[in-house]
């Protein structure tokens, strides 16, 4: 129980994105007042926990009804996890922030901002939305573990509103250099759950005998 509340934790943390997605939002509201700001932020951490609670949920049920297997499941998890991770790593443009250069102009030019780009796609973005479907399959053979991984999402999103809050203050304490090893090292942390995702998935699909 404690590993899978761990690795839902960390899987979140790097998927979600709350220091990213705080920089971002400092960017993004420079000279917006901060009642204006909070009510943003808390907004847009309203609809991204209902989008990823959601798939988190339902997710899997709706592809099993589909014909995907677990096994798929994992192996697909992982395989985008590990493209998200990459990109952390190596700090590529666009990765950890996740817009794209229209997403980025049509943001500037947006007077809410909390539904898009913040809430999605920052931070209810394809990333963690697939970590939430893959956690939930992962831990459904566990007492309480769908609980487990539903609350390490619900703690996740509880920092990212308070990130989001202070956002213009972190934006000046952290400064580029921390922001980029922060995101490195849990990028490092993702790869390997990725590809102990993988791993995983490759091993139930019977594709490889043991």
């Amino acid at each position: 129980m404690l590993e899978t509340a761990l690795k839902s934790l960390t899987t979140f943390f790097a998927t979600i994105g709350p220091i990213e997605a705080a920089v971002l939002f400092a960017t993004l509201t420079p000279k917006m007042p901060r009642p204006e700001r909070q009510a943003i932020a808390v907004r847009a951490t309203l609809i991204a926990s209902a989008i990823l609670a959601f798939f988190t949920l339902l997710g899997g049920p709706i592809l099993n009804q589909l014909g995907v297997s677990i096994a798929a499941l994992q192996t697909a998890g992982g395989v985008i996890l590990l493209v998200i991770a990459i990109d952390m790593i190596f700090a590529r443009p666009g990765g950890a922030i996740k817009l794209t250069p229209p997403e980025g102009a049509e943001a500037q030019t947006r007077e809410d901002l909390a539904v898009f780009p913040l809430a999605t796609p920052l931070l209810a973005g394809p990333g963690a939305m697939s970590a939430g479907i893959l956690l939930a399959a992962n831990a459904s053979s566990e007492p309480l573990g769908l609980v487990v991984v539903t609350g390490a999402l619900a703690c996740i999103m509880i920092v990212t509103l308070a990130l989001l809050l202070i956002a213009q203050e972190l934006n000046r304490v952290l400064g580029i250099t921390a922001q980029r090893v922060l995101i490195r090292v849990f990028g490092i942390l993702l790869a390997a759950l990725a590809v102990q995702a993988l791993f995983n998935g490759i091993k139930a699909s019977g594709l490889i005998p043991v």
